[in-house]
């Protein structure tokens, strides 16, 4: 796994700290201040930020985080653009950047070459959401040939057989989704997804963060109680979208102080 990622992580736990991990749409609202908005993500207290790649069809996500995607796609955002970003965010930070994107469009651009390109420009790994840990074995092996995570997920409804196999091979951290659905911000019983990363503490000592739903610096803290981070982005997209970068990165660092406390 990347180097940059464990050291990262390592240090959270080593300090007893929770992480918080910070969605950013590449491209939105354009390129020059997806760069800057990163950089004052991580003054503002983010640890790893999660680089959305627009695609057309995000099917995992809900309506901000499509509308933003939609925002940089009109924009021009690509792969090879946010490639260009991931270079820029590169020649400023050492925060660990993980990639979320689709299957489709990194087919399209050719797995390995993808995986080779955005290790070689400072990316950390990738989340995939619509593929099946059933079917990642080669891109596993890919990407552990650059040292390149392929982040694992687990959901409320993930069996004990299917956890034991996804924890087996996890690296990084493994993704916890609160609920079903999509994502975007709403009201969440995290002790349900507290139960599911109690019985993957069995099976894998990787770090355990938990998305979808996170908007508040208190729902932070709730779902930050069940695991080791928690992902948040529709909550920041939201006023990134709306012009409001500002309210975002104020948001970012109320979780932040609200995880220390």
């Amino acid at each position: 796994m990347s180097k940059r990622l464990n050291e990262k992580l390592a240090k959270l736990r080593k300090e007893g700290r929770k992480g918080l991990y910070i969605y950013i749409t590449a491209g939105c609202p354009n390129a020059e201040e997806t760069v800057d908005i990163v950089r004052r993500a991580e003054e503002a207290g983010a640890d790893v930020i999660e680089l959305g790649l627009p695609f057309s069809d995000p099917m995992a996500d809900g309506p901000v985080i499509q509308e933003a995607s939609v925002m940089a796609l009109k924009q021009g955002m690509t792969l090879k653009k946010a490639l260009d970003i991931v270079k820029e965010i590169r020649k400023h930070s050492e925060i660990p950047l993980i990639g979320m994107g689709y299957i489709n469009m990194v087919h399209h651009y050719g797995f390995e070459k993808f995986v080779a390109d955005f290790s070689a420009a400072g990316m950390d790994g990738v989340i995939l959401p619509d593929v099946p840990h059933e079917e990642s074995e080669e891109m596993r092996a890919v990407c552990a040939a650059h040292d390149f995570t392929l982040t694992e997920f687990i959901t409320p409804g993930t069996t004990e057989e299917r956890m034991a196999e996804t924890c087996r091979d996890a690296a990084g951290f493994v993704y916890c989704v609160s609920n079903y659905g999509v994502t975007g911000v709403k009201e969440i019983d995290y002790s349900v997804i507290g139960r599911v990363c109690a019985a993957a503490r069995r099976y894998t000592d990787v770090p355990l963060a938990i998305g979808f739903g996170i908007g508040t610096p208190d729902a932070a803290v709730r779902a930050a109680r069940q695991a080791d981070g928690v992902i948040v982005g529709s909550a920041v997209v939201k006023r990134i979208i709306e012009g409001d970068i500002d309210g975002g990165i104020r948001l970012i660092a109320e979780m932040r102080k609200a995880l220390d406390a």
